[in-house]
Parts: structure tokens; C-alpha cells; sequence
């Protein structure tokens, strides 16, 4: 029986020996692995997925479930507004099964300078032809009806939502059927690198050939890659989430106005989020990429709580190492999935928000709550690029916005590995942006 979020008590789903030789070999089970896989499955490569502990184990199971364009940096919306059409491309029944539907997302707003910022957002993002548009106050009254405290908003009626625990898994299903070889488990230890050359990689379980490698590990990649001498600033934050017991239908779709977000599940229930707050975990590279964040911390210095250690284990905790031989267990192994304990205080805030804006729905009873460890960059927008190592491609930094992304994303990863040039500009994505100049 399946446990969520998703732990070692989930027993592995993709087992089996290792392939002595592949063409390319994926770092990590999460949608952007997985994904990336399946789309260079399908250009007649055979694929490795490496995930060292549970596919979708870790972020691409425990985020709000948004298949959002609306508030996008520009960068990302053309690969969004791809990943949509993918998304709505996939089989129906398999649609069904991850409880895909196209039911708009909402940005609510509870003062003008709000209202501004939407509208700015908007101005730029028509060019794009997306069908977002701006909400008056009755518009907004109209659509969630006994609710109070908003100006108006901004609504994208083609954004969609998806049950983020089963859909990974059945992704990496169908992936298989396709030819996509998934070993959980298996953590991989080093690349193997001759001339400046992948020749292959040295797993727990042993080597496998290959001449071409994408990290997609989350969290892990920059730890991952650091020991290769490749340095991202990449740092990582906690998001606190819970879901509610079934209850009366409100909306049928996901919002949010700052303060929290919603969005309704497929078991009858609503998953329930901070917006804005997260917590931080400090250590050895949060000292590291200090000036590269200092921008983002000005910003977000209210909505952010700061702990002084990380867990034992985690990738930027104290403890953790940053070298080690292919010969011995590695930090990949000692954790081999981040399941923090959420901000269960931010929660409780969150709920009397929640009840406040939704009087006829009251305080809801909580299910479960869980935390994930969101992968960020400096400017909130993901690194997917060619590394200095030939064959070697990064696709991480996230920074919350890949489950949405993941498909569309993938084919942008998919054509760096195979030295093609993405149809959509990438200037933004690439990992000599955060070089001093």
C-alpha cells in the first residue's frame, strides 16, 4: 500500500539489475528527470533514470499541484505554455489517473499595489497569447461567493492542476512502457570523466557506460556537482503544506492571495499552503552564495524564517560531507529522501487566514501535512545548460516551478543532450549567468 508522502516505506517499484551500457543516464526520479527521459526515450535513446531513493520521493510529490503560466518569469512562459499542451496531450485514461483538469488559477488581490503588480505582469505576458486576464471586485465576489477581502484579481482559465503524489509515479509507469530503464535505490556516487569527458558513472550498485549525463536531482545537484568542481548557487527552502478532510465544494479550481493558496483535490478535499513564507535552513552554502541572494533576501526578508542547522543529512547541512571516494557510502545514500517536518505553526496561521476569507467553510479539519525542500536560484529561474564537462547537461533550480514545467522542460533538456538547439531562447537558463563579471 502506497504511504504519503512518498518514504522508504513505499516499497521500489523500479528494481532490477543495472544496464552495462546506455546512451544517457538521468540523475534523480523527479518530474524533470523523469520527463527528460521519457522524451529521449521516444528520439530512440535508451535511458537510465538513477533515483537514489523513491521516484518523486522528494519535491515532485510534495508541491501544490499548479499547472500554472500565470505570473511566469517571461523566460519560462513559451516552455510553459508547451509544457500545457503536453500535458493535455497525454492519454486520457492516464489524465484521469493523475487527476489532471484544466480548471483556471486565480491571483487574489487585498489592496491596489497588488492589483498593479498583476496588471504590470499581464502588460508583458500578452505578447505571449496567453488568456490570462484581470478580475474586478464583483468578477472576483462571483466566483467565490461568500468569501470577503479582495480588490479583484487576475485569472488564467486554461492553468491546470494535477494530484502531484500520483503523477510522477504513473509518468515514470508509462515512461517504462516506452522503454525508459527507472533503478530506485541507486544512488549514484561520481561521473566517471576521462579528458574532460563523460565516459560513465560509478553508482552504489555499480558502473554503468555512457557518454552523456543530465542532473536533475532537486536539492542534491549542486552537492552533486561541487564535487565535480562545477559550482551553482543554488540553496534550498522549506515549503509547509497540509490537506484538508473532504468538504463542501467552495471552488473548483486553485487560488491564492498572498497570504495562502488553495487549490481542490480529487478526493474532495483542499490542499492548503503559505504563499509567501517559507524557512531556511543556514549552512555551509547559504555563506557561499551570500551576495548572490542578497538582492532576493532584501525582498523576502519578512516572509522568511531562519533556522540555524539543517537536519542531520540534508545537502547543506553542517554535517554533511562535500568529498568523498566512489568507493564508500556517499550523502546520497545516508538520506535518501528529504521529508522535513513542516512549519506546523505557519500552518496554523495559514488555516485562521483560510477561515477568515472563507467564513461559510469555517476552520477545515486537516488530513496530513508534510514538507518539501524547493531547489532555488538567485533570480527564481532554473539553470538548463551544457556544463564545461562534454556530455554533462544541468537541469535544476527549479525553484517551485517544475512540476507545471516538467514536460515541456524536458524537451528543451532533451535537445541540449543530444547537442541540438532548443527552439526557445535560453539565454536565462544558462550557468554562466551567475558569473562575476
Amino acid at each position: 500500500m502506497s504511504v504519503f508522502p512518498i518514504n522508504l516505506s513505499n516499497p521500489p517499484q523500479f528494481d532490477g539489475t543495472l544496464p552495462e551500457a546506455v546512451d544517457v543516464v538521468v540523475i534523480g526520479g523527479g518530474i524533470i528527470g523523469v520527463m527528460t527521459a521519457w522524451e529521449l526515450a521516444r528520439r530512440g535513446r535508451r535511458v537510465l533514470v538513477c533515483e537514489k531513493g523513491r521516484v518523486a520521493g522528494e519535491q515532485s510529490s510534495r508541491n501544490w499541484g499548479w499547472v500554472r503560466q500565470q505570473g511566469r518569469d517571461y523566460a519560462e512562459l513559451p516552455i510553459m505554455m508547451e509544457s500545457l499542451q503536453i500535458w493535455k496531450g497525454l492519454p486520457e485514461k492516464l489524465r484521469a489517473r493523475i487527476g489532471f483538469r484544466q480548471n483556471g488559477i486565480t491571483y487574489l488581490a487585498r489592496n491596489a499595489a497588488k492589483l498593479r503588480e498583476y496588471e504590470s505582469w499581464l502588460e508583458g505576458a500578452r505578447a505571449y497569447g496567453v488568456d490570462t486576464r484581470m478580475l474586478s471586485r464583483s468578477e472576483t465576489e462571483a466566483m467565490l461567493p461568500n468569501a470577503a477581502g479582495w480588490l479583484g484579481g487576475m485569472t488564467t482559465p486554461s492553468d491546470a492542476m494535477a494530484e502531484p503524489f500520483a503523477t510522477v509515479p504513473a509518468l515514470a509507469q508509462a515512461a517504462t512502457e516506452d522503454g525508459v530503464i527507472i533503478r530506485e535505490n541507486c544512488a549514484v556516487r561520481a561521473l566517471e570523466i576521462a579528458g574532460e569527458r563523460l565516459q560513465g558513472i560509478i553508482t552504489e550498485k555499480g558502473r554503468v557506460n555512457c557518454d552523456r549525463v543530465v542532473v536533475a536531482a532537486g536539492a542534491w545537484s549542486s552537492l552533486f556537482l561541487a564535487a565535480h568542481g562545477i559550482r551553482i548557487p543554488q540553496l534550498s527552502v522549506l515549503s509547509s503544506v497540509m490537506r484538508t478532510e473532504p468538504m463542501a465544494e467552495f471552488s473548483n479550481a486553485a487560488a491564492g492571495d498572498g497570504r495562502f493558496a488553495f487549490r481542490r483535490r480529487a478526493d474532495g478535499g483542499y490542499t492548503i499552503t503559505p504563499w509567501e513564507a517559507h524557512d531556511f535552513f543556514i549552512g555551509p552554502d547559504a555563506f557561499r552564495n551570500f551576495f548572490s541572494y542578497l538582492p532576493a533576501l532584501k525582498e523576502e526578508f519578512g516572509s522568511t524564517r531562519f533556522r540555524l542547522a539543517a537536519p542531520r543529512t540534508f545537502p547543506d547541512a553542517w554535517q554533511t560531507a562535500r568529498h568523498w571516494r566512489s568507493d564508500e557510502t556517499t550523502p546520497f545514500e545516508q538520506c535518501r529522501i528529504l521529508d522535513p517536518e513542516p512549519n506546523r505553526k505557519e500552518l496554523e496561521r495559514v488555516l485562521t487566514f483560510f477561515a477568515e476569507a472563507f467564513p461559510g467553510a469555517g476552520r477545515p479539519g486537516i488530513r496530513q501535512s508534510w514538507g518539501g525542500m524547493i531547489d532555488t536560484m538567485p533570480d527564481v529561474v532554473p539553470i538548463v545548460d551544457k556544463a564545461a564537462i562534454a556530455g554533462l547537461t544541468i537541469a535544476t533550480g527549479m525553484s517551485g516551478h517544475g512540476f507545471g514545467i516538467g514536460p515541456g522542460m524536458a524537451a528543451v533538456v532533451a535537445d541540449l543532450v543530444e547537442e541540438k538547439r532548443p527552439k526557445h531562447e535560453m539565454r536565462s537558463f544558462t550557468l554562466t549567468r551567475f558569473r562575476k563579471r
